[in-house]
């Protein structure tokens, strides 16, 4: 498995499979890249090219402040160990935050951009109610599971697919970068950046996320030029393993014309 040095000095561990155009798969927070392990045949048409972000799975998890900017300088380096000049992003969750800043700081390096369950942050950002904050830090931590896994997928999915699910964090983070990638995704604000984006890009949300409330789509559609959303009806956060048949063709539509 190959590995990325960054300008600190912070080794990345990456995955690349297949041939074709490169496409780069940023997953959302505190996860490894297991997290498109269900999805990622769909795009096997392309170069894809994940990355575990510092503080989980094979990288390193340095105890320092982690940003969604730094998270896309990260991505940087992974591209240039790699050798690849431009790639299409797809970022989804955290992941499309950081995919915001890499298309707004570094154009060149950026075909086709798509934002999955992502939000803007910041002022502008359209923040989780207090009920779903106070389910997920309730005291009763099998509980406080069950409520993540629901908000990530439909009570009629979870029922038919028991796991082990790669969406809900990499468990064998430690409890600082664990933090770290909270307060990272927390103090994320694009805002004033978006409008610098000149990739033509994808917005899809499920309807039915509450995790990143659904509202963050069109914010975001808005505030980049030329932007095109998609909504998928009744997808939750997860919506791109739960409605991958409806998800994935989207985005390899959209890809398909650049």
């Amino acid at each position: 498995m190959p590995y990325a040095t960054t300008p600190d000095g912070v080794k990345l561990s990456y995955q690349v499979r297949g041939h074709g155009e490169p496409l780069v798969l940023l997953q959302g927070q505190a996860n490894d890249h297991r997290w498109w392990d269900s999805v990622r045949d769909d795009f096997a048409a392309y170069r894809t090219i994940t990355l575990d972000w510092r503080g989980t799975g094979g990288s390193d998890k340095p105890d320092e402040p982690y940003t969604t900017r730094g998270f896309a300088a990260d991505v940087l380096a992974v591209l240039d160990d790699a050798g690849v000049s431009q790639a299409h992003v797809y970022g989804t969750s955290m992941g499309g935050r950081v995919a915001q800043w890499l298309a707004a700081d570094h154009p060149g390096r950026v075909g086709a951009l798509v934002l999955g369950c992502s939000s803007p942050g910041g002022a502008h950002g359209v923040e989780r109610s207090n009920d779903v904050r106070r389910s997920l830090a309730q005291p009763d931590r099998a509980a406080a599971g069950r409520a993540l896994l629901e908000l990530m997928y439909t009570p009629a999915w979870l029922a038919g697919h028991p796991g082990p699910y790669f969406t809900i964090g990499d468990p064998g983070m430690p409890a600082h970068a664990r933090r770290r990638h909270l307060a990272a995704s927390a103090g994320h604000d694009a805002w004033d950046a978006l409008p610098r984006i000149t990739a033509p890009t994808l917005v899809v949300h499920g309807t039915d996320d509450v995790f990143n409330p659904a509202a963050n789509a069109p914010l975001l559609a808005e505030r980049i030029p030329g932007a095109s959303l998609q909504l998928i009806e009744g997808a939750r956060h997860a919506y791109f393993e739960e409605f991958r048949h409806v998800a994935s063709p989207t985005v390899l539509d959209f890809l398909a014309a650049y």
